[in-house]
């Protein structure tokens, strides 16, 4: 896929309006601004998806193979890091890999101190409420009297 440009999903999400439209299926990122009104469930279900990854909305539509070969019409590259299934001259599936991203896609849990001292109260309080009680019931049965 060397002729094609790699975007990152954040290069992509800033393309959502009906004036420009791009969005991602099976890791080819489309520009689909002039199709939004030949679309025929309408442009607004292209705008739900627009700037985001669709291939699972695309996927569960079922499209013709008339549809799917409009994928390739649109398409202006390809997702950053994405395995892309690329077509040759006899209609043949070649599958890509594109390198690695440079943007990571992961996020990041900070050790935040409060959270930590929230955990460990959460445990440790439970656990002196019960030590509390079961001491309690054990001085207080040797005071118990037989009658």
């Amino acid at each position: 896929m060397a002729n094609q440009r790699a975007f990152t999903l954040s290069q992509i999400s800033q393309h959502k309006s009906n004036k420009n439209c791009w969005l991602v299926i099976n890791g080819r990122v489309l520009d689909v601004t002039k199709f939004l009104e030949e679309h025929p469930g309408g442009e607004e279900v292209i705008l739900e998806v627009a700037g985001k990854d669709a291939t699972m909305e695309f996927d569960a539509i079922g499209h013709s193979k008339a549809a799917q070969s409009l994928v390739l019409k649109y398409q202006v590259g390809v997702l950053e890091g994405a395995t892309v299934e690329k077509v040759d001259d006899d209609n043949n599936v070649v599958v890509e890999k594109e390198s690695k991203s440079k943007e990571m896609s992961a996020f990041v849990i900070k050790d935040d101190p409060s959270s930590k001292t929230a955990t460990f109260l959460e445990f440790f309080i439970p656990v002196v409420f019960a030590c509390v009680y079961f001491g309690y019931r054990v001085i207080t049965v040797g005071d118990a009297v037989d009658y």
